[in-house]
């Protein structure tokens, strides 16, 4: 599992304690982007839709797309594809074909929308996200492992190997039994400077963190009504 800690990371002391870790950069908040493309192993470009989401603003894509255009030079350096979070699955296909920067980008599946979606993803990209929405916005609540139960019975059954799957907003994800192949949170830009914490000890602590390589099939719990 690869663990990309998000930016911006103050102040700039903090953010070089993490030379030589992944980074996700978001294109709401980009200050750091070169610093991290100077100091990082690899960029993680996130789209900005769930800032935009929470602050009822209409994302600007075409901003987007020129702002990755640049950073996508960078071998080890991907982007989300943009989404729109509970807009259904018709809107999320017409923004992953309207794409323009090809396989350096990963598509966003939402866990409200049907896991034959995701299956479909994950056989055309290279790598696929995984979004958490309003019916499931509490990671780890019970309704949220549920779900994940589910979808990941259906990757097993489709695949013979866990395709790779990025999980936004999932660091604390980190050592569970779900195989991410990676996540990411600001976890540290946020709660670096509380009592105990440095930013090192924070990011060593979570890259040690790992999940289990494959995922073993597990009996589905119904909902009760």
């Amino acid at each position: 599992m690869i663990h990309y800690h998000g930016t911006p990371i103050t102040p700039i002391p903090a953010l070089y304690e993490l030379a030589g870790r992944n980074f996700c950069v978001s294109h709401a908040a980009p200050q750091d982007i070169e610093r991290v493309h100077q100091i990082g192993q690899s960029v993680m470009l996130d789209n900005g839709a769930f800032s935009a989401w929470k602050r009822g603003h209409v994302p600007d894509w075409q901003s987007y797309y020129a702002w990755c255009d640049r950073w996508l030079d960078f071998p080890t350096t991907w982007a989300v594809i943009p989404d729109e979070i509970d807009a259904g699955g018709q809107i999320q296909d017409l923004l992953v074909r309207e794409w323009p920067h090809g396989s350096k980008g990963a598509p966003v599946w939402h866990m409200d929308e049907p896991i034959t979606r995701l299956l479909g993803l994950a056989e055309t990209w290279p790598r696929v996200c995984v979004g958490s929405t309003a019916e499931y916005a509490v990671v780890m609540s019970a309704a949220w492992q549920r779900r994940m139960d589910e979808t990941f019975n259906a990757v097993a059954q489709t695949f013979g190997r866990t395709p790779c799957l990025h999980m936004l907003r999932g660091m604390q994800l980190s050592g569970r039994q779900w195989p991410f192949a990676s996540v990411d949170s600001t976890d540290i830009g946020r709660n670096h400077n509380r009592p105990g914490n440095t930013p090192r000890s924070m990011a060593d602590r979570w890259d040690a963190m790992q999940c289990p390589a494959a995922w073993q099939t597990r009996p589905e719990q119904m909902e009760l009504i």
